[in-house]
């Protein structure tokens, strides 16, 4: 057992700080989770990590587990504070356990955080299993990590809809030469590739530096500090959130990756998580926009504050699009989406 008010912060196998009786001692500022660079407590950045205690499928999995104390930091501390997408964890003071030993190597409760059946939830409450990655699987939607020959790819649950729009998100990203993390489809989920390689690469999603700040100028701001090679990546994200009205872009669905050694920031993460672009909602009432329209002019107004990063916008014409269209090969409304797509994309400065 972790006692919660006292343990030990790795990045593998390195010690980087103690949490001690309420307060930090940092021991490896290289390694240094970012968030805890920003928020020198422990606690809270525990709590980041914990699935969504609204997620109905969340409350089944901590049932199934027998989880006695059922908060945030408790259901975190229970698998040591492992996730699939970066190498940080915790262990008590003094403890001889290695990275080894709470790195996740099984799916088992997977079936369970996706699609919260009785059998499923029967079969894991009898099991003698406890460690899964879901209870570091955050997000709202419902989901789960899998393993598919030594690959962990994420499935999440998606309407007809929902999956048309990430995939057309993806497959027009890869088009016009974007960084996109890998999506492929399936029957009643769309599924994504880990882009850390099993924590090879640390993700650290934007909250760790921006808190809940997704202003476009001051992430901007904030990455020419930190990372300035992540600029052009990031223009070109809100650039495909604008054209394909994805509101959803906050600062826990984009992010940065670091060297799992060295701590480096290494650039800018995959575009991913675009499931409520679109049509994700419905069809809009109209495909002609003005440029009173939020995203339009959120991204317009960055492109005034830096003008020069206006090369980073990338030539969309009614060919890509149909091209793509054709790919996914999807009962959709053609016209419809393509009248959408370009009629926000000629608003943009």
């Amino acid at each position: 057992m972790i006692d919660k008010d006292n343990y030990e912060i790795l990045s593998g196998n390195v010690v980087v700080a103690v949490w001690k009786n309420g307060k930090l001692f940092v021991k490896n500022n290289d390694l240094l989770p970012l968030y805890l660079k920003r928020v020198k407590n422990a606690d809270m950045w525990l709590e980041t990590r914990a699935i969504d205690s609204h997620r109905a499928n969340s409350r089944l999995l901590k049932k199934a587990l027998r989880l006695a104390e059922k908060d945030d930091v408790s259901t975190v501390a229970h698998v040591n504070a492992a996730t699939v997408t970066d190498n940080y964890w915790i262990r008590p003071i003094d403890s001889d356990l290695i990275y080894d030993d709470v790195k996740f190597s099984d799916d088992y409760f997977s079936n369970l955080a996706l699609k919260g059946n009785y059998d499923s939830f029967n079969r894991a409450a009898t099991s003698k299993k406890s460690r899964t990655p879901e209870l570091t699987n955050v997000g709202s939607f419902e989901k789960c990590w899998k393993l598919l020959n030594g690959k962990w790819w994420m499935f999440k649950r998606a309407t007809h809809s929902e999956l048309f729009s990430e995939l057309f998100v993806y497959e027009l990203g890869v088009a016009l030469g974007m960084n996109m993390a890998v999506y492929e489809r399936g029957e009643g989920f769309i599924k994504t590739l880990d882009f850390t390689n099993g924590a090879t690469v640390n993700f650290e999603p934007a909250s760790t530096f921006m808190g809940d700040d997704e202003d476009y100028i001051k992430v901007v701001s904030a990455l020419k500090n930190i990372c300035p090679d992540a600029v052009p990546d990031y223009i070109r994200m809100i650039f495909m959130d604008t054209v394909c009205a994805n509101p959803d872009r906050h600062t826990n669905n984009f992010g940065l990756l670091r060297d799992a050694k060295t701590g480096e920031i290494l650039g800018f993460a995959p575009n991913y998580d675009n499931n409520m672009a679109l049509i994700a909602r419905g069809y809009p009432a109209k495909t002609k926009v003005n440029s009173k329209d939020v995203l339009i002019t959120l991204f317009n107004e960055v492109i005034s504050e830096y003008p020069e990063y206006k090369k980073y916008i990338p030539e969309l014409n009614e060919e890509t699009i149909r091209n793509v269209l054709e790919k996914i090969n999807m009962k959709v409304k053609t016209q419809v989406i393509i009248d959408l797509v370009l009629s926000r994309y000629n608003l943009i400065k």
